[in-house]
C-alpha cells in the first residue's frame, strides 16, 4: 500500500475543529456562563455543610482572638498559647456545668412547664377577648409554625445531631487556629497571582473585623448574661439562672435573642406573681438601655459597627434561607461582606477609571 501523495491530502478544515474566531469566543462565553449556573446549583445544594465550614471559620476567629490577647502578655510559641486557650474554655465549661448542672437541668425543666401554662393562659385570654380564634385553633396554628421551623432547620435533625454538627464546628475552627497561614496560603493560590496582593489585604481586613465582632459580641454576652442574672436574684424571679444563662447566649444574636430573651423573662416574672413580672420588665429594660447606651458604644468604637437595620435584615434573609445556623452567622458574614465592599470602593477610589478618549476630528488641506 502506497502512501498517499502530498496533493491527494483533504486540505478543508474537520467539523471538530473550531477555527472560526467568533464560534470559539462564542463557545468560551457559553462555557463561562454554564460554569457560574453549575458553581450556583452546587452552592445551593451543599449550603448545609458549607455553612457549617463557615461557622468552623468563625469559632477558629474567636480562639485566634484569645491566642492574640495572650500573646500580648506570654511571650510564648503560638501553639501553648492554643492550648491554654482551649483548657480554659473546657476548664470553664465543665466547671459550670459541674457545680450548677443539676441546678439547670431543673430549671429548664421548670421553664418549660411555666411557659407552657403562660401561653394556655395568654392564649384563652386573647380568644375570650376575640383577639385570636380559639384556643384549640391557636394551639394548632402554633404547631403548624413549629413543624414548619423544623421543615426549615431539619437538616440539624435530632440533639445527637446537633451535638455531631457542633463538634465538627469546633474540630474545623480548632484544625484552622492551629495553623492559620496554612489555610491563608491555601486561599491565596488560589487567586490569580496578579490579584494575590489585594486579597491577601482584604483577607487580613475581614479576620481582622470578624476578631473584632467577636470580641465585642463575647463581652456583650457575658455582660447581658451575668447581669441580668444577679438582678433576676436579687428581685427574687425563679430560675434567675437558667434566663441568666439563656440571655448571654442569646445576646450573640441582637434584636432578636434580646426580644426572645425578653419574652421568656417576662413570662417567668408573671408566673410568679404581678409584682414579679413587673420588676422582670423593669429588669429587662433597664438592663437592655445599660446595655444599648453604655456598653454597646464602649465597644462599638473597639468593634465592627453594623447598622442596626442592616443586622436585622439581614438575620431575617439568613434565617429564612438557611434556618437557625444562618441565624448564628448573619452577623459576621455580613461584617466579612461589609469590609470587601468598603475595601472594593476604597481601590475605586484610588484607581479612578481612565477618561474615555475622544477620536480625532480628520481635518482636510485648505487649498491655497
Amino acid at each position: 500500500m502506497t502512501a498517499p501523495k502530498p496533493t491527494d491530502l483533504v486540505t478543508e478544515p474537520s467539523p471538530h475543529e473550531m477555527r472560526d474566531p467568533a464560534m470559539r469566543l462564542e463557545l468560551r462565553r457559553a462555557g463561562i456562563w454554564l460554569g457560574l449556573a453549575a458553581a450556583m446549583a452546587l452552592v445551593v445544594v451543599l449550603i448545609q455543610p458549607i455553612l457549617v465550614i463557615l461557622a468552623g471559620l468563625v469559632f477558629a476567629s474567636m480562639l485566634d482572638g484569645g491566642v492574640r490577647l495572650l500573646g500580648r502578655f506570654l511571650k510564648i510559641p503560638r501553639g501553648w498559647r492554643l492550648l491554654i486557650v482551649v483548657v480554659l474554655t473546657v476548664a470553664f465549661i465543665g466547671l459550670t456545668v459541674y457545680k450548677t448542672g443539676s441546678g439547670i437541668v431543673v430549671q429548664f425543666q421548670q421553664l418549660q412547664t411555666t411557659l407552657t401554662i403562660q401561653f394556655d393562659r395568654l392564649s384563652h385570654w386573647a380568644a375570650a377577648q376575640g383577639f385570636v380564634p380559639g384556643a384549640d385553633d391557636l394551639k394548632g396554628l402554633a404547631q403548624q409554625a413549629v413543624g414548619s421551623v423544623g421543615k426549615l432547620t431539619s437538616w440539624i435533625g435530632t440533639a445527637l445531631g446537633a451535638v455531631s454538627t457542633l463538634f465538627i464546628i469546633m474540630v474545623i475552627g480548632l484544625f484552622i487556629a492551629m495553623e492559620p497561614r496554612i489555610y491563608d496560603r491555601g486561599l491565596q493560590w488560589m487567586v490569580p497571582s496578579d490579584h494575590r496582593a489585594e486579597f491577601a489585604l482584604t483577607l487580613d481586613r475581614m479576620a481582622k473585623q470578624l476578631r473584632r465582632l467577636l470580641a465585642g459580641r463575647l463581652a456583650g454576652m457575658a455582660f447581658e448574661g451575668v447581669f441580668m442574672w444577679l438582678a433576676l436574684a436579687l428581685a427574687g424571679i425563679p430560675m434567675a439562672l437558667v434566663l441568666g444563662i439563656i440571655t448571654g447566649i442569646l445576646a450573640f444574636i441582637p434584636n432578636i435573642g434580646a426580644f426572645i430573651s425578653g419574652v421568656l423573662m417576662i413570662s417567668v416574672g408573671f408566673s410568679a406573681g404581678v409584682d414579679k413580672g413587673l420588676w422582670a420588665i423593669v429588669i429587662y429594660f433597664g438592663v437592655q438601655t445599660f446595655d444599648g447606651w453604655v456598653v454597646i458604644p464602649l465597644v462599638a468604637k473597639k468593634t465592627v459597627d453594623l447598622p442596626p437595620a442592616l443586622t436585622l435584615s439581614a438575620q431575617i434573609l439568613f434565617s429564612t434561607l438557611f434556618g437557625i445556623l444562618g441565624l448564628a452567622l448573619a452577623d459576621p458574614l455580613t461584617a466579612m461582606i461589609k469590609v470587601a465592599m468598603e475595601r472594593n470602593s476604597e481601590r475605586a477610589m484610588a484607581d479612578p477609571a481612565p477618561a474615555p478618549t475622544q477620536p480625532r476630528r480628520r481635518t482636510r488641506a485648505k487649498k491655497t
